[in-house]
């Protein structure tokens, strides 16, 4: 056979995926074998090397990143804690992003990365809004209560979530307010959630070490066991609850209240970064053999390290002796199911360089209730 030269189509710099299936196509020329150089022999050990290499090419030209939705996504300036470039508690460094525009790209570029369709996000309402405007419909507004931030003003609250600007209301940190959820001053809030029929999403389980000396004095560790959430429920049963953190590390309060309560969710947010791998997978799989896997959610929880959300990403997809199918659920169903989401939101990125785009993937028909 006369060796012939590959040409690419004249349409610009081909793709990583256009390289990899040319690579499973032509194995051979990629592996410079060319009629009349070696030895039978030493030509046929060559194209079988390029044989495997072409089918390792062909395996990872067919792969596909699936789709996310990322249930937990902050939206804060970069001085939400003080002051811009506080070091990532995990590495002990900070992020490269330090600005309120570089955290916003920093953000999106890992959305883009790791195809994450949609995410919920929250901080305060201009935020929210500024990421949201920016992010062409891939971020869901929140409105999130908490220390640091004002309390939301309930008419404009009510006009937002009837424009579609807002589609849940947290993260409710009332924790670090020194209230528990059924607090009068949330009442307001959690009755307008219920009657517009949108999600509320409560902070759970623990904070940061030395949190009552360095950023909230009135918080107490026993405000985030998800068992106080009883109240609520009884006193709103219409209302979609999930729990932030999945109540770690009141294993045993959020099976009970998740199992008596099936309109309870949650979402494994920081504990699937910040923690121990081993400590996260040992909580995760108990979740699971409770019978929760239907309703358990992805999310990151990054709050000023966009570099959490891949990392996130990554411990969830590692998680040992949990099936395909389970993970699926947690990355995209349950959340589609839980915020009753449609198909025609959950679009592609846009816009990207090729290089860049993650791989278009088969995604799922969107559940409704």
């Amino acid at each position: 056979m006369p060796n012939k030269r590959i040409e690419f189509a004249p349409f610009g710099r081909p793709t990583r995926k256009q390289l990899c299936c040319l690579l499973a196509a032509h194995p051979q020329r990629w592996a410079g074998v060319t009629e009349g150089e070696e030895s039978f022999a030493m030509r046929s050990s060559r194209v079988i090397a390029a044989l495997v290499m072409g089918l390792t090419a062909f395996v990872a030209c067919g792969e596909t990143r699936q789709p996310i939705i990322d249930v937990h996504l902050h939206t804060h300036a970069a001085d939400r804690f003080g002051r811009p470039g506080l070091a990532n508690p995990t590495t002990g460094k900070p992020s490269a992003a330090t600005t309120d525009d570089a955290l916003m790209r920093a953000a999106f570029a890992e959305m883009r990365k790791y195809n994450i369709v949609a995410a919920v996000g929250f901080s305060s309402r201009d935020a929210v809004e500024r990421w949201r405007t920016a992010a062409d419909d891939h971020i869901f507004g929140g409105v999130q209560i908490d220390q640091g931030l004002p309390m939301p003003d309930l008419e404009q609250l009510r006009r937002d979530i009837v424009a579609g600007k807002v589609r849940m209301i947290g993260e409710i940190g009332g924790q670090y307010l020194g209230l528990t959820p059924a607090d009068p001053s949330l009442e307001p809030y959690l009755a307008l959630a219920e009657e517009l029929d949108v999600p509320v999403g409560f902070h759970s389980g623990i904070s940061a070490p030395n949190t009552p000396y360095e950023c909230c004095p009135k918080f107490r560790i026993g405000l985030g066991n998800p068992a106080l959430l009883e109240e609520v429920l009884i006193r709103h049963p219409k209302l979609r609850v999930y729990l932030m953190h999945a109540g770690w590390p009141y294993l045993e309060d959020t099976v009970a209240l998740m199992s008596v309560y099936p309109q309870v969710y949650a979402d494994l947010s920081v504990i699937n970064w910040i923690i121990p791998p081993e400590e996260f997978y040992a909580y995760l799989r108990a979740l699971l053999r409770a019978g929760l896997g239907k309703r358990l959610m992805f999310g990151s929880d990054q709050m000023i390290w966009p570099e959490a959300i891949g990392r996130s990403i990554e411990t969830v997809e590692r998680a040992p002796d949990v099936t395909a199918a389970v993970k699926r659920d947690i990355f995209y169903n349950n959340a589609v199911r839980f915020f009753r989401l449609e198909e025609r939101e959950l679009k592609p990125w846009r816009g990207l360089d090729a290089a860049q785009q993650p791989a278009a993937a088969d995604a799922p028909k969107a559940a409704r209730r």
